[in-house]
């Protein structure tokens, strides 16, 4: 096993474990006061909530999928799935050893992604030549994901057909009843058949046949389809460590109101793997890293008793679902709205600039 030791100072190695919306931030934040480790499986940070239209604009992705270190430029990257963490050290599945006196957990969601960024480039290039080959796409599932993709083709390409097939009774159900219905009425006029209360055997269609079957016996005829459903979170792989206390029935990950796990003082966990009762959001997660590194920082200076910690209480929730390129849903504690002034928050850039900016990065510029 290769051990990856700190030239710093003694106290001040973090360790991030996942390089999506909540590790890259906090490795960013992190990099000029600790020594800080980043390890991914990956060499890239994704804006993932702009993935749906890098699959009908290929080069989108050309600003939402940045290697680590064009942000992360005075910390190490390892380019290894993490696989078990001890009292002192991590270990990834390519035998290096880190140590590590901090250690911030935020493996998200598990998902089979590429490691290059290359690689992910070629994969939305591919994914969009299927779409335009396609008359007619069909889309499973009908959470966030189904439904802004199944919204961006219907945009992009008003002449395919498009069919969404939803398990669930309703589009949505992260947000409320009225919201829900109102991206139901706003597919419907972009003429998306939408079937709910069924799910699809997708290996109900065989090569050179394109039709599929539902639970209830339907069939649909689609050239191509996408599976869009919730992942697991990332979260077994901890039941073989030293946090295996930590998960809760759900397999979330426990934390106090500084974002720690329950009873340890120097691990944190941030983003969609924890259980505090909020929507799971980009923006959320963002907050976390936040709250996470400036305890973090508070610690490292040996103020923790002497400075406040930071508290993370989960704030008024808003939800905006993009509808193409103009038209956005978008709830607010106060109200429902959904059009083009919505849209004007989010759909036109899905907040990429923003984003970028956030980690140090020219929000326009192409590369990087």
């Amino acid at each position: 096993m290769a051990g990856i030791e700190s030239a710093s100072k003694e106290g001040r190695r973090v360790v991030v474990i996942g390089g999506g919306i909540a590790g890259s931030l906090a490795a960013k934040l992190l990099q000029f006061d600790a020594d800080v480790t980043l390890i991914d499986p990956k060499e890239y940070f994704e804006i993932t909530w702009a993935s749906l239209r890098s699959m009908v604009e290929p080069s989108f992705a050309e600003r939402t999928v940045i290697n680590h270190k064009n942000y992360f430029k005075n910390g190490r990257v390892v380019t290894s799935p993490a696989v078990n963490i001890t009292e002192t050290d991590v270990m990834t599945s390519d035998g290096d050893v880190i140590g590590y006196d901090y250690l911030v957990i935020a493996t998200g969601h598990n998902d089979l992604l590429p490691k290059t960024r290359q690689e992910k480039l070629s994969q939305y290039q591919t994914e969009y030549e299927k779409i335009k080959s396609s008359k007619s796409v069909l889309i499973v599932g009908g959470g966030p994901s189904g439904v802004e993709l199944a919204a961006e083709i219907a945009v992009d390409f008003p002449e395919k057909k498009v069919t969404l097939v939803h398990k669930g009774a309703r589009l949505l159900e992260f947000i409320g009843e009225k919201a829900a219905d109102k991206a139901f009425d706003w597919l419907k006029s972009k003429k998306v058949e939408m079937i709910l209360n069924q799910t699809v055997d997708l290996n109900s269609a065989s090569d050179g046949n394109k039709t599929y079957k539902t639970s209830r016996g339907e069939t649909i005829h689609a050239d191509c389809h996408f599976l869009c459903v919730g992942k697991p979170l990332s979260s077994q792989w901890l039941s073989g460590t030293v946090l295996k206390d930590s998960l809760d029935g759900k397999g979330r990950v426990m934390v106090d109101e500084h974002l720690r796990i329950n009873g340890r003082e120097n691990v944190f966990a941030i983003g969609d793997i924890t259980n505090i009762p909020e929507m799971k959001q980009g923006y959320i997660a963002e907050m976390h890293a936040n709250v996470a590194v400036k305890n973090i920082k508070v610690m490292m200076s040996g103020g923790e008793k002497k400075k406040k910690m930071s508290t993370y209480k989960p704030g008024s929730e808003m939800a905006i679902v993009s509808l193409g390129r103009k038209d956005s849903l978008a709830q607010f504690p106060f109200a429902t709205v959904i059009g083009c002034l919505p849209g004007l928050i989010k759909s036109k850039d899905l907040f990429v600039g923003k984003t970028r900016k956030t980690r140090g990065l020219n929000p326009k510029r192409v590369q990087g």
